[in-house]
């Protein structure tokens, strides 16, 4: 009899644990701090472009009122390496103008401006973007980094393991249909796996995957593949993601 309610015993505990639910939420504190580092490598063709980029942010929470936030963000460091036939180039805003060849130094009087932009961003606690401006508002190119923290947005119900829902973003007349399948749920956090396609001027695959901190409800690390085809070439796109607590 013992072992009966024994086995009964750990058989309700297991099926608990296999049916725990998490609702996941943007849980900003004002006040807080993140900084972001996204990497990307990209190939087009038979190895005919490559382009590797590095993109260093920082994320100030500057306001929390109910399920909206605020936030102001910077970039704090931009690096490139860009190859094409026997055109290089490579630009990093570490480095001072006499360390940059003569094509890095017309990137950096091109993207330099970048890091005194500031990205401001409203949003709501399950990522949606709400409102973003750049300040000051004439520098080229900044505001396309401004929804980097809403990369994904969560279901408005809890989850449990097996459970999916999607995302669409439409993106230069390619549509990204993005699928998200939870596949863990610890103590700590929540691992979910990422799949998709992708249509419109380009076709093809997403996979990859997605670690949420089960606390502040952040993405602290994402990978997403693309392998696409463009006009009958191929396209490779691997990026990773990292948010960190500052």
């Amino acid at each position: 009899m013992k072992k009966i309610l024994i086995l009964l015993l750990l058989g309700v505990s297991m099926l608990g644990a296999a049916q725990e639910k998490v609702l996941l939420r943007l849980n900003y504190v004002e006040g807080q701090k993140y900084a972001m580092s996204m990497s990307m490598s990209q190939v087009i063709g038979d190895d005919i472009i490559t382009n590797d980029m590095q993109i260093d942010m920082q994320y100030d929470i500057t306001k929390v009122t109910g399920d909206t936030y605020e936030s102001n963000a910077k970039i704090t460091r931009m690096a490139m390496d860009m190859r094409q036939d026997q055109l290089a180039v490579s630009y990093d805003t570490n480095k001072k103008h006499d360390e940059l060849d003569e094509t890095g130094q017309m990137m950096k009087t091109r993207l330099e401006p970048m890091l005194s932009a500031t990205i401001i961003t409203k949003g709501d606690n399950l990522g949606n973007i709400l409102e973003t401006r750049v300040e000051p508002s004439d520098i080229e190119g900044a505001a396309d980094f401004a929804d980097q923290s809403g990369s994904v947005i969560y279901p408005k119900e809890e989850v449990a393991v097996g459970d999916t829902w999607t995302k669409t973003k439409v993106d230069n007349a390619m549509t990204f249909n993005f699928i998200y399948k939870v596949k863990a749920i610890n103590r700590n956090n929540v691992l979910v796996d990422i799949s998709g396609s992708i249509s419109g001027t380009a076709s093809g695959d997403i996979t990859g995957t997605m670690d949420i901190d089960r606390d502040s409800g952040m993405p602290t690390l994402s990978k997403i593949n693309m392998t696409m085809s463009i006009e009958g070439q191929k396209s490779t796109t691997d990026m990773t993601a990292k948010f960190t607590k500052i």
